[in-house]
């Protein structure tokens, strides 16, 4: 399994009215182990219908989404909610954090999810917190951190339970430069420590360059971008 691509997209196409043209098709990508991933493009290309099929949160209308050598499309929803809870982690624009739990009880609630016990889940919530530096925080409420802060609660969240996958959505949209810079290093930093491979999506030309290689989404489907400047 460690030889295998984390994800392969083979193929992939997804349309959402038969009588208008695809949103992509032919899509072909390989994300490898300690590879970290950015897909760039401008508004309405496909970057969150793209995100969704990643997570087997829908379906393509034609080729696959394999993930560990499993096709998503040949899952049931139970076994798709199944290994997305076990091997995807998700940061998102908007945190979602949940505003009644501690900073280690958010950080923890994908461990709860899997069943695993308290006080191993609190030691690996402290562990994760120490490692996104917001330990201090503990005890603390979202409401009472900063934008920055939050977002880390969030990235400790998703590789908490050591995914093999982390997809990152626009996850500094809503911090100001200095955090948005620190976020995306971290980010990156925690998935190659923590994580088989990550995703970053973004329309922003800085946020992707911190990644290992950028693809541009657009009307010809996954495209290098050229070399930096």
């Amino acid at each position: 399994m460690a030889d295998l691509p984390v994800l392969r997209l083979e193929r992939l196409a997804k349309r959402y009215r038969p009588d208008r043209p695809a949103i992509f098709e032919g899509l072909d990508l390989s994300l490898n182990p300690g590879e970290y991933l950015a897909i760039m493009g401008e508004s309405g290309v496909g970057k969150s219908t793209l995100l969704n099929l990643l997570a087997g949160l829908d379906r393509p209308d034609s080729g696959s989404v394999v993930l560990e050598g499993q096709d998503l499309s040949a899952l049931d929803d139970d076994a798709t909610t199944l290994l997305r809870r076990r091997s995807i982690g998700f940061v998102f624009q908007a945190f979602h954090v949940l505003p009644y739990l501690t900073v280690e009880q958010n950080v923890g609630l994908p461990l709860e999810l899997l069943g695993v016990g308290e006080t191993e889940r609190r030691r690996r919530a402290m562990e994760m917190l120490a490692a996104v530096g917001i330990g201090a925080l503990a005890t603390r409420l979202p409401r009472e951190l900063s934008g920055g802060e939050v977002q880390r609660i969030a990235i400790g969240r998703a590789l908490i339970h050591r995914p093999r996958l982390v997809l990152a959505d626009e996850p500094t949209g809503n911090l100001d430069p200095h955090s948005a810079a620190q976020t995306l290093a971290l980010l990156r930093d925690q998935v190659k420590a923590n994580a088989g491979a990550g995703i970053l999506i973004t329309h922003s030309r800085a946020a992707a360059e911190t990644a290992d290689r950028i693809l541009v989404l657009d009307g010809r489907g996954l495209t290098a971008l050229g070399p930096r400047q």
